[in-house]
Formats: structure tokens, sequence, C-alpha cells
């Protein structure tokens, strides 16, 4: 059996806890040293999970490290990420990859000039339910999906993130903060993306946050919080997605798909549980059959239940990939297609037309249960 990959963590924030606490459950990755800017906050995770705490020039060059997670905020994702191919090392960043389609760009012929891999969150299309949705897709019970719909809204960040300001910057916003998740498991269940238009605004230009510790100030809105887009894919598929966070509350689902023999109803992709609902021409609507995925089991608790997080599944999927040398399932490749979507939204929003997207990619190879069984340790 191969070797663990020896894992570093660069941004020791509020994200780095699910990284620092799910990791264990997989193989092929060991987590040795965090770093951040902030030096006292590295040493408060490094103590907390049992890791070394270094400097940010330290951690890359320690010799043990083979992978680095970039954790930053999304302005720094490209800027870090690049520091990281430098000093010789995998990559795998949280969402979304790089603010532009042209860093994107740059880190791909860097890493492929250095042979190194990079990767980039959402892997929550990896959870039990999507798969089964994927699986359900692939077997034709729904026949060639045509149409459908996504919906992700809600009144904003600043009623619960300690410090909500950069959601509102350039490089925030609901469409590049949520939309990874519903464009990796569009990509996931349907395919890539060939073209994309988009009405985007803004309900106010300043936010007040409500939460704690910054109760009462006052953040500029430097992107926009209200986006109603249209993809069209490759396949001939054209679906709505919505995504904003200038809305109270509303009855729309996440995500549902129309196909020419019946429809499919996907749970939020922001997360790997919950129910996968279907019809076929007979318009009766129910739950398909649960299956034993494992990551759809529950095991974590939250304020609305049990639920399944799975987190870091495509880091291990990275790092087991690289071992194998197969091609990871999170691949800079589709990530970079998601950069392009995203972005390309929010151009045509700008310029009121149509954009062409310029990238493309395969789908991902589907979890089924035993590939991700193989996953944990």
């Amino acid at each position: 059996m191969a070797k663990d990959l020896g894992v570093g963590i660069i941004g020791c924030g509020n994200i780095s806890t699910t990284y620092f606490s799910l990791s264990p459950l997989f193989r092929g990755l060991k987590v040795l040293a965090c770093a951040d800017l902030n030096r006292s906050a590295a040493e408060l995770r490094a103590e907390e999970y049992g890791v070394k705490a270094q400097s940010i020039e330290e951690l890359l060059q320690n010799d043990e490290i083979d992978v680095v997670v970039n954790l930053t905020i999304p302005a720094a994702h490209f800027s870090v990420s690049k520091s990281i191919l430098e000093a010789g090392k995998h990559v795998y960043s949280e969402k979304p990859l790089v603010l532009t389609l042209q860093e994107g760009e740059e880190l791909r012929r860097l890493a492929q000039a250095k042979n190194l891999s990079v990767g980039c969150a959402p892997d929550t299309f990896l959870g039990g339910s999507h798969q089964l949705a994927r699986q359900y897709i692939d077997d034709g019970k729904v026949g060639r999906i045509t149409s459908g719909t996504c919906h992700v809204m809600s009144p904003g960040m600043e009623m619960w993130h300690p410090n909500p300001g950069f959601f509102f910057l350039e490089g925030g916003g609901p469409i590049l903060d949520l939309g990874p998740y519903y464009v990796a498991n569009l990509i996931n269940l349907i395919g890539p993306v060939k073209r994309v238009g988009a009405l985007t605004s803004m309900a106010n230009p300043t936010r007040t946050v409500t939460s704690q510790p910054l109760n009462g100030q006052v953040i500029p809105v430097e992107t926009p919080t209200n986006i109603h887009a249209l993809l069209e894919f490759v396949n001939g598929a054209t679906i709505t997605l919505s995504a904003s966070w200038d809305v109270w509350s509303h009855r729309h689902a996440n995500m549902e798909l129309y196909g020419t023999e019946g429809s499919i109803y996907v749970p939020d992709p922001n997360f790997f549980g919950g129910v996968v609902d279907a019809s076929g021409r007979d318009k009766d609507i129910k739950p398909l059959e649960t299956w034993d995925h494992p990551f759809g089991i529950a095991n974590q608790e939250s304020p609305q239940g049990a639920r399944a997080n799975y987190r870091t599944a495509g880091l291990a999927d990275m790092a087991i990939a690289l071992t194998e040398g197969r091609d990871a399932r999170c691949s800079l490749d589709r990530s970079l297609h998601g950069i392009d979507v995203m972005t390309s939204i929010l151009k045509s929003g700008e310029e009121g037309r149509f954009i062409e997207l310029t990238t493309t990619c395969t789908q991902p190879a589907a979890l089924g249960i035993e590939e991700a069984r193989s996953l944990l340790r």
C-alpha cells in the first residue's frame, strides 16, 4: 500500500477545522503542519489538532509536505496556490479556485511545467445522494436531461459569519461563494457547459453586520448579490441557476432536472446527503430507494439534525489518484471550467449578452459504493 501523502494547510480560519477534523477519516493523506499570516491562529489550530505550526515559508520548504491545502480568502487563492506550485508541491484549494480564468490558466501552465497536480473543492458532489442521482441519470431512468432549475437563495452571510466582509467584495457574492457547489454538481450530473447568459444586480450598496463580534459594522457591497443565469450545456440541456443573498424566504427546490422520461429532484449540493426524489411519465414523485453509500451516512449533528459531512473526500481522492496515476474527480480542468462558467455569468450580467465558454471538461468518474469505501481508512 502506498504511503500517506504529507499535507500542510495554509489558512487557519473558520473552514480549517473541517479539514483538520475530517481528514483522519480518509486514507492516502496525513495533515502534518499548518500556517497562517496570523501566527497565533496557526498555533491555536496546531495545538488543537496535534500538528506543527509553521510560518508559510517554513511550510513551503518542509520536505515532509507533499500537498498543500489552500484555505486563504478567495482574493489570495491565486497567489498562494502559485507559491505552493513554485515550491514544488501539489495544491488542493478551497473554492473558488481563482477569481479569473487567466489566473487559472497560469496555474495550469505552471502545474504542467512542474508535473504537479491542482485540485479544488467543492467535493460535495461525491456525496451519497448526488452519486445516487448520478447513477439514476446514467441508467437512463429519466431519459435525456433537457432542462432544469437550481436555486440557492438567502438573506446573506452577515447574519451568521464572524467576519463576513470579504463575501461582498470582488471574488465573493453568491455566484462565486455558493455557485461552485451547484456548478460542480451539474457538471457531475450533466457534463460541461457551452454558453451562459445572466441578469445581475444588488439590492443595497452596503450591509450591516448582525453577527458577533462585528455586530453593527457597515460593510460595502462591491459584487452582484442577485444573479439569474441561464446555462446551455454541451449536451443541449438548458438550466436556470438563481443565486441570491437578497431573498428573505422562498419555496424553490435546490435542484430539479427534467428529462425526456421523467424528472429528478436533487438535494442541496452544499451537503453530501439528503433525499433524492424522482418521477417517470406517470408524474408520481417518490423518493428513490436509499443505498449503502458511505458518503451518505449521517456522521455529524447540526442545528437541522444529523447530517452527512465528508469534506476532504476530494482531497483524499486526489491523493490516491496521484499514487494510482489516474484522474482526480475534483480536477483542475473541472474546477477551471467551473470558474469559466461563473465568471462568464458575471460578465454576461455586466455586458448584457450571452458568453461562449472557452474551456471544457469531462464528467468526473462516478463514485460508487465500493470506490467511496476505498477512500476511507
